[in-house]
């Protein structure tokens, strides 16, 4: 089991525990379950503007950490919403094995 399989592991049981009400006073993914999928997705918005303002910054350190909160608030979204991290790996493994073959890909338009 991957480092991200085992915190999405535990990133669902916590929904179990806010859902079935034994979750714990002071859990930060309970009280996102809590606030439901608007608050998740206003995290997820600031933590990815944090993110964008470490990479301009050149902190590397920061960036790191910012990353990793973007990512909690994603795992966290994807189980408010029922998707299984298995289910994302699926879309990234599909994805890589279009890698070489461009002619799948349609043109993007770059000034758009």
């Amino acid at each position: 089991m991957s480092l991200y399989e085992e915190i999405f592991a535990v990133i669902k049981e916590r929904k179990a525990q806010h859902d079935n009400g034994t979750a714990a006073e002071n859990s930060y993914t309970c009280y996102l379950f809590d606030k439901g999928v608007d608050k998740i997705c206003k995290k997820i918005g600031e933590e990815a503007t944090e993110t964008v303002i470490a990479a301009k910054n050149g902190d590397n350190d920061e960036l790191m950490n910012e990353i990793n909160d973007l990512l909690y608030h994603v795992m966290v979204l994807c189980v408010n919403q029922g998707l299984e991290w298995s289910d994302v790996e699926r879309v990234l493994d599909e994805r890589n094995e279009k890698i070489g073959n461009l002619k799948k890909f349609h043109q993007v338009d770059k000034n758009s």
